[in-house]
Protein backbone atom coordinates (compact mmCIF):
# COMPACT_ATOMS: atom_id res chain seq x y z
CA UNK A 1 0.00 0.00 0.00
CA UNK A 2 1.18 3.51 -1.05
CA UNK A 3 0.14 6.80 0.45
CA UNK A 4 -0.16 9.53 -2.00
CA UNK A 5 -1.36 13.50 -2.28
CA UNK A 6 -4.70 12.72 -4.00
CA UNK A 7 -4.74 14.97 -7.43
CA UNK A 8 -8.50 16.25 -8.54
CA UNK A 9 -7.67 14.78 -11.92
CA UNK A 10 -6.75 11.64 -11.13
CA UNK A 11 -8.58 10.77 -7.96
CA UNK A 12 -12.01 13.03 -7.65
CA UNK A 13 -14.10 9.81 -9.27
CA UNK A 14 -12.90 7.63 -7.20
CA UNK A 15 -13.42 9.44 -3.90
CA UNK A 16 -16.78 10.09 -5.38
CA UNK A 17 -17.53 6.66 -5.54
CA UNK A 18 -16.42 5.99 -2.08
CA UNK A 19 -18.64 8.54 -1.18
CA UNK A 20 -21.60 8.05 -2.28
CA UNK A 21 -21.36 4.80 -1.50
CA UNK A 22 -21.08 5.17 2.19
CA UNK A 23 -24.32 8.13 2.23
CA UNK A 24 -26.20 5.30 0.55
CA UNK A 25 -25.53 2.45 3.15
CA UNK A 26 -24.36 4.19 6.47
CA UNK A 27 -24.36 6.58 9.09
CA UNK A 28 -20.30 7.21 8.71
CA UNK A 29 -21.93 10.11 6.59
CA UNK A 30 -24.74 12.30 7.40
CA UNK A 31 -25.36 12.77 4.44
CA UNK A 32 -28.93 11.93 1.79
CA UNK A 33 -27.91 12.81 -1.40
CA UNK A 34 -25.13 11.93 -3.50
CA UNK A 35 -21.86 13.76 -4.55
CA UNK A 36 -21.48 15.15 -7.90
CA UNK A 37 -18.26 15.78 -9.95
CA UNK A 38 -19.17 19.85 -9.44
CA UNK A 39 -18.74 19.65 -5.67
CA UNK A 40 -15.80 17.56 -5.66
CA UNK A 41 -14.19 19.75 -7.51
CA UNK A 42 -15.43 22.60 -5.18
CA UNK A 43 -14.45 20.20 -2.23
CA UNK A 44 -10.59 19.96 -3.94
CA UNK A 45 -10.99 23.56 -4.28
CA UNK A 46 -11.42 24.29 -0.92
CA UNK A 47 -8.55 21.64 0.82
CA UNK A 48 -6.18 23.73 -1.81
CA UNK A 49 -7.22 26.63 -0.55
CA UNK A 50 -6.94 26.14 3.43
CA UNK A 51 -3.77 24.01 2.71
CA UNK A 52 -5.40 21.03 3.67
CA UNK A 53 -4.02 17.44 3.08
CA UNK A 54 -5.89 14.96 0.71
CA UNK A 55 -4.25 11.86 1.34
CA UNK A 56 -4.92 8.24 -0.52
CA UNK A 57 -3.95 4.66 -0.04
CA UNK A 58 -3.60 2.71 -3.30
CA UNK A 59 -2.57 -0.20 -4.10
CA UNK A 60 0.31 -1.85 -6.24
CA UNK A 61 -1.78 -0.93 -9.32
CA UNK A 62 -2.61 2.73 -8.53
CA UNK A 63 -6.38 1.88 -7.14
CA UNK A 64 -7.19 4.03 -4.24
CA UNK A 65 -8.38 2.15 -1.54
CA UNK A 66 -9.49 5.04 0.80
CA UNK A 67 -8.70 8.93 1.36
CA UNK A 68 -8.48 11.05 4.33
CA UNK A 69 -8.03 14.76 4.66
CA UNK A 70 -8.81 17.30 7.70
CA UNK A 71 -10.22 20.77 7.89
CA UNK A 72 -10.98 23.49 9.84
CA UNK A 73 -12.96 22.18 13.06
CA UNK A 74 -14.53 25.39 13.27
CA UNK A 75 -14.24 28.64 11.63
CA UNK A 76 -13.86 31.08 14.18
CA UNK A 77 -10.02 32.11 14.65
CA UNK A 78 -9.63 30.95 18.44
CA UNK A 79 -10.09 27.69 16.86
CA UNK A 80 -7.07 27.66 14.34
CA UNK A 81 -4.99 25.13 15.75
CA UNK A 82 -7.68 22.84 15.37
CA UNK A 83 -8.52 20.54 12.81
CA UNK A 84 -11.38 17.73 12.15
CA UNK A 85 -9.94 15.01 10.18
CA UNK A 86 -12.70 12.49 7.66
CA UNK A 87 -11.40 8.87 6.66
CA UNK A 88 -13.80 6.99 4.28
CA UNK A 89 -12.02 3.87 2.59
CA UNK A 90 -13.61 1.68 -0.49
CA UNK A 91 -16.24 -1.22 0.93
CA UNK A 92 -14.10 -3.66 -0.94
CA UNK A 93 -11.00 -2.83 0.86
CA UNK A 94 -12.35 -1.77 4.64
CA UNK A 95 -11.11 -4.30 7.76
CA UNK A 96 -7.53 -4.60 6.27
CA UNK A 97 -5.55 -1.59 7.90
CA UNK A 98 -6.20 1.00 5.22
CA UNK A 99 -8.12 3.66 7.76
CA UNK A 100 -5.44 2.94 9.98
CA UNK A 101 -2.77 3.67 7.82
CA UNK A 102 -4.27 6.38 6.57
CA UNK A 103 -5.08 7.70 10.11
CA UNK A 104 -1.69 7.19 11.04
CA UNK A 105 -0.57 9.10 8.58
CA UNK A 106 -3.08 12.17 9.05
CA UNK A 107 -2.03 12.16 12.58
CA UNK A 108 1.50 12.72 11.58
CA UNK A 109 0.65 15.39 9.24
CA UNK A 110 -1.14 17.16 11.73
CA UNK A 111 1.36 17.28 14.17
CA UNK A 112 4.11 18.11 11.51
CA UNK A 113 1.77 21.29 10.91
CA UNK A 114 2.09 22.61 14.49
CA UNK A 115 -1.81 21.74 15.13
CA UNK A 116 -2.50 21.52 18.53
CA UNK A 117 -5.82 19.04 18.36
CA UNK A 118 -6.93 16.77 15.67
CA UNK A 119 -10.80 15.88 16.01
CA UNK A 120 -13.08 13.22 14.71
CA UNK A 121 -16.87 12.83 14.63
CA UNK A 122 -18.19 9.50 14.44
CA UNK A 123 -21.73 8.06 14.78
CA UNK A 124 -21.87 6.50 18.23
CA UNK A 125 -22.70 3.01 16.46
CA UNK A 126 -19.52 2.91 14.61
CA UNK A 127 -17.68 0.39 17.50
CA UNK A 128 -15.13 0.16 14.60
CA UNK A 129 -14.03 3.46 13.98
CA UNK A 130 -14.08 4.46 17.80
CA UNK A 131 -12.08 1.22 18.08
CA UNK A 132 -9.28 2.43 15.62
CA UNK A 133 -9.32 6.38 17.12
CA UNK A 134 -9.08 4.70 20.76
CA UNK A 135 -5.83 1.94 19.39
CA UNK A 136 -4.33 5.23 17.86
CA UNK A 137 -4.93 7.83 21.07
CA UNK A 138 -8.08 9.73 20.64
CA UNK A 139 -9.96 10.29 23.59
CA UNK A 140 -13.78 10.76 23.52
CA UNK A 141 -14.68 13.68 24.49
CA UNK A 142 -18.30 14.31 23.80
CA UNK A 143 -21.75 13.22 22.46
CA UNK A 144 -24.65 14.46 20.96
CA UNK A 145 -27.44 12.41 21.72
CA UNK A 146 -30.17 12.21 18.61
CA UNK A 147 -27.87 15.09 16.75
CA UNK A 148 -28.72 13.73 12.96
CA UNK A 149 -31.22 11.41 11.50
CA UNK A 150 -31.01 8.82 8.90
CA UNK A 151 -32.62 5.70 7.71
CA UNK A 152 -35.33 6.17 9.94
CA UNK A 153 -33.94 6.13 13.36
CA UNK A 154 -32.13 9.14 15.28
CA UNK A 155 -28.02 8.86 15.56
CA UNK A 156 -25.76 10.06 18.27
CA UNK A 157 -22.35 12.01 17.12
CA UNK A 158 -19.49 11.06 19.53
CA UNK A 159 -16.42 13.39 19.37
CA UNK A 160 -12.87 11.77 19.43
CA UNK A 161 -9.44 14.45 19.89
CA UNK A 162 -6.14 13.88 19.86
CA UNK A 163 -4.12 16.34 21.63
CA UNK A 164 -0.89 17.42 20.48
CA UNK A 165 2.11 19.66 22.52
CA UNK A 166 2.25 21.78 19.65
CA UNK A 167 2.17 24.38 18.75
CA UNK A 168 5.45 25.25 20.91
CA UNK A 169 4.43 28.97 20.77
CA UNK A 170 0.78 29.89 19.76
CA UNK A 171 -0.65 33.13 19.11
CA UNK A 172 -3.87 34.81 19.53
CA UNK A 173 -4.70 36.61 16.38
Amino acid sequence: MNIIECDERRHAEAILNILNEVIATSTALYDYQPRTREMMTTWFEAKRKGNYPVLGAEDSTGQLLGFASYGAFRAWPAYKYSVEHSIYVDARFRGRGVGRVLLQQIIETARSKEYHVLVGGIDAANEPSIALHEGLGFTHCATIRQVGFKFGRWLDLSFYQLIFPTPLRPLDG
